[in-house]
């Protein structure tokens, strides 16, 4: 019969069997877990872009939870990218992966941008009196 151990975090209790390294119950394991991503996060935020946690939160607040550019995005699944000038290195915002991934192909360039307005609005082929449909 093998020795049942018990969770190093919970209370003094007979049901709390500890089956994760420590040893933890599942749920202080799991909350280990998302403490220690926590702060491997504010950690490389603040190495990275030399932005803190709570300046990381004050910026979330300020762009009132949402991407800045799509505002759809919340963050709540994955975390807002910190987007910055690769020239000057200072923080612009926070932004979905897929509106900073688009900055990076547009290379940060504000023309690229004012075509790509252009091109909605009037597209090439409408121009030509070209109204094809599949």
């Amino acid at each position: 019969m093998t020795k049942r151990k018990k969770c190093v975090d919970c209370p003094s209790s007979s049901r709390s069997v500890a089956k994760y390294p420590g040893p933890r119950c599942a749920t202080h394991h799991r909350a280990r877990r998302k403490a220690t991503s926590e702060r491997q996060w504010a950690q490389r935020i603040e190495q990275t872009y030399g932005l803190t946690a709570e300046q990381y939160w004050q910026i979330y607040e300020s762009q009132g939870g949402k991407c800045y550019m799509c505002q759809r995005a919340t963050g709540r699944t994955r975390r807002l990218a910190v987007d910055h000038d690769h020239a000057t290195g200072y923080v612009r915002g926070l932004l979905c992966k897929r509106d900073n991934t688009l900055l990076g192909h547009a290379r940060d360039n504000p023309e690229y941008f004012n075509r790509a307005i252009s091109y909605l609005d009037s597209p090439p082929a409408q121009r030509m009196g070209i109204w094809a449909k599949p």
